[in-house]
């Protein structure tokens, strides 16, 4: 409760001074937590932080979204709710030794067109990814990265941590109308240990590692308990922006950054080629003990923004930016045995149960031998005594034989699948070897179900691996079209299923039932399509009827004896290859596969219905989209374009019809005017379409 004297205060005086003390405690906020220059002493800022506690609560209208009593906590939550990212949040792609790495530099040079380029090097923060969107200025949204895709909002929990700003720096006409900050939220090695030791003498479990640390604080329901916990925060990126100017280079938004008092690696350099990332990650490397932090890689990036868009990306991966690992952290134990796991797509992989042992900050009992050819290689056998390697959150691996066993027995493929007695098989050609029983196979037919259930595909929350595998177990489902069938009180016989745990599924289950082409084609599991490849097939045939046409017309060519005679009709879509249509050509032409896909129908599965191309006015026109566009973002320009009957694509070649070019426009415009593209701006788009009055809000 507010003091005598705050509630005494006119409305006017507790305003005027309530903003002089947010003023005051964000200023030492970032003296304390980015400067590392703190002026007052701690008791000074709890005093100054409870008088404004005081005031707000004898005056809740005071209580702004930046007010620096959100660092204590937020009520708790029942739980996180997911957020769609605007720019999705891309992984990368890895290298690990200076091949790979001179062979990133060249793919950027010759993309480019360039003799030698500069990138920005920083180190790679062994910590969570985390998305900050300011709205003028204030903190409005944190999220998770989550899958790329799709994160959970932290905001609450992320605006517990002293070194995120709730308002940014600098005077308000700089801001953007909105901005989204990425960082990354970690737990330097003394806060972990100081914490570590605390619960240790509370008789509580402690933490393996400090990214495990991190990611338990970040994602707690409880606000209160995340600020409990000594979390750090570094920004390296701009995402979405609107109503600002990007700066020119990747050093010059990471110098807006600071201006607006958000944390920036002290760490980070521009470097000259390829040679001068080489310097850099041996410098860091020498460093890398000394560090607060843990780190496992360097991380490059292009420093000019404009030929990273002129690059683009390939699937979740921009190919302008590439992660330089350090090498694996290995240990010595013993190969105890060999187990065959079978995945969805039949497919047998060796693993290694091993006696434990502690390596990359964790205990380690299993790894992948991945095939059989790769045991040849290493020549291992069960009994031997191995390295185990483990590098980040990668999957453990046997990486070589130290010395044999004195009773080594060697490994073998067996005959027979495992999991359902099924043939096992290996193509000629192929490195896999595969049961044969398809959906037949109890391990098959669970993996499928999984991937059919699975955020990206269907997306149906609740069904999960233990729930489908007592579904399976009791035959109550055999294919996914069965998933439609299920009741409430078939689920609530089931093991931890009560009846409002049943009722929820099968409201999941209804609702997955309205999805899209893309993501349905993607949770059938055709061998080999993913996400991207299962896109550009929906938007090539726009619908399932004339993908099986065009499948049905192919069938005959998949065994064709020259690779440009297979599967004319599919190979025409961006991403598919012979081996990939070929594998399409055969799930459409399996008739189990048919008939599920007619179940899966006739049980309401629906989406919506392809636009009509060859109505739309862009129809055949293809554009490409640069720079920064007045009143309205690119995704929204390309959505326009393709409600149109237009298509849209990531870089300029003979085939683009037009470049709709903005502010900053950068080298895909330079390489237009160079092919002679014609370019024009976002008035002469709606001209095209014949929409002059067009808001930015259609």
């Amino acid at each position: 409760m507010g003091t005598p004297a705050h509630r005494k205060l006119s409305a006017a005086t507790a305003a005027q001074r309530a903003a002089e003390l947010r003023q005051q405690l964000h200023e030492h906020n970032h003296r304390y937590y980015v400067l590392d220059a703190p002026a007052i002493p701690d008791s000074e800022y709890d005093r100054l932080l409870r008088e404004l506690q005081e005031l707000e609560t004898a005056h809740p209208q005071l209580r702004t979204a930046d007010s620096p009593t959100h660092r204590v906590g937020a009520p708790p939550r029942e739980d996180l709710v997911p957020v769609r990212h605007r720019q999705p949040m891309q992984s990368l792609d890895n290298c690990f030794d200076d091949v790979e790495l001179r062979n990133f530099d060249r793919r950027v040079r010759e993309g480019l067109g360039r003799e030698a380029v500069e990138y920005s090097a920083e180190p790679k923060i062994d910590g969570l990814a985390i998305s900050l969107t300011y709205e003028r200025g204030v903190l409005v949204l944190g999220a998770t990265r989550g899958d790329g895709e799709t994160g959970e909002d932290v905001t609450d929990n992320l605006r517990t941590l002293g070194a995120i700003p709730l308002r940014l720096g600098g005077a308000g006409k700089q801001w953007p109308a909105v901005i989204e900050i990425r960082g990354e939220v970690y737990m330097p090695r003394p806060g972990f240990e100081r914490m570590n030791r605390a619960l240790e003498q509370r008789g509580e479990k402690t933490f393996v590692n400090p990214r495990n640390a991190a990611a338990g604080a970040l994602r707690q329901l409880d606000p209160a308990v995340t600020a409990s916990r000594p979390l750090a925060f570094l920004a390296y990126a701009m995402g979405r922006v609107e109503g600002f100017a990007l700066p020119k280079t990747h050093a010059a938004v990471l110098e807006q950054l600071r201006r607006w008092n958000l944390p920036v690696s002290e760490l980070i350099e521009t470097v000259s080629g390829v040679e001068g990332c080489q310097r850099y990650y041996e410098k860091i490397g020498a460093r890398r003990v000394t560090l607060d932090f843990d780190i496992d890689g360097v991380v490059y990036k292009l420093n000019e923004l404009a030929g990273r868009e002129e690059l683009g990306s390939v699937a979740r991966a921009p190919r302008w930016a590439i992660a330089h690992k350090y090498p694996a952290e290995e240990a010595l134990t013993v190969l105890e045995n060999v187990e065959f796991q079978v995945g969805r797509t039949g497919t047998l992989t060796p693993v290694a149960r091993l006696k434990p042992v502690f390596v990359g900050g964790v205990t380690v009992s299993n790894a992948t031998l991945h095939n059989m050819d790769e045991i040849g290689r290493l020549e291992v056998r069960i009994g031997d005594e191995v390295v185990v390697r483990r590098a980040g959150d990668v999957i453990p691996s046997v990486a070589r034989l130290h010395a044999p066993g004195s009773q080594r027995k060697k490994i073998t493929m067996p005959a027979r699948c495992p999991v359902c007695g099924g043939k096992v098989e290996r193509e000629e050609g192929e490195v896999a070897a595969r049961c044969t029983n398809g959906l037949s196979c109890r391990a098959q037919l669970l993996g499928s179900l999984l991937h059919f259930v699975s955020r990206r595909a269907l997306d149906i929350e609740g069904l999960g691996d233990k729930l489908l595998a007592q579904l399976v177990d009791r035959e109550v489902v055999s294919s996914p079209a069965d998933i439609f069938r299920l009741t409430a009180e078939t689920l609530s016989g089931l093991e931890r299923m009560a009846a409002k745990s049943a009722a929820n599924v099968i409201a999941a289950i209804e609702a997955s039932k309205a999805t899209t082409f893309e993501r349905f084609l993607y949770a059938l599991g055709i061998r080999d399509v993913g996400e991207t490849t299962a896109r550009e097939l929906a938007r090539h045939f726009g619908s399932l009827e004339a993908l099986m046409e065009a499948a049905a017309a192919d069938v005959d060519t998949t065994h064709a004896g020259k690779e440009k005679d297979r599967c004319p009709t599919l190979r025409q879509v961006p991403d598919v290859g012979p081996v990939v249509a070929a594998f399409i050509c055969h799930f459409f032409s399996e008739i189990r596969n048919q008939k599920v896909i007619a179940q899966l129908r006739a049980s309401g599965v629906h989406w919506p219905a392809p636009k009509e191309s060859a109505g739309g006015v862009l129809s055949g026109k293809t554009f490409v989209l640069t720079g920064a566009l007045p009143g309205m973002s690119r995704d929204e320009a390309g959505a326009l374009i393709e409600a149109n009957g237009g298509k849209t694509s990531g870089s300029v070649s003979k085939k683009t019809d037009y470049v709709l070019a903005g502010a900053d426009a950068g080298s895909k415009l330079a390489k237009a005017e160079k092919l002679g593209v014609a370019v024009i701006d976002l008035d002469g788009l709606k001209k095209l379409i014949g929409q002059a009055g067009l808001s930015s809000a259609s």
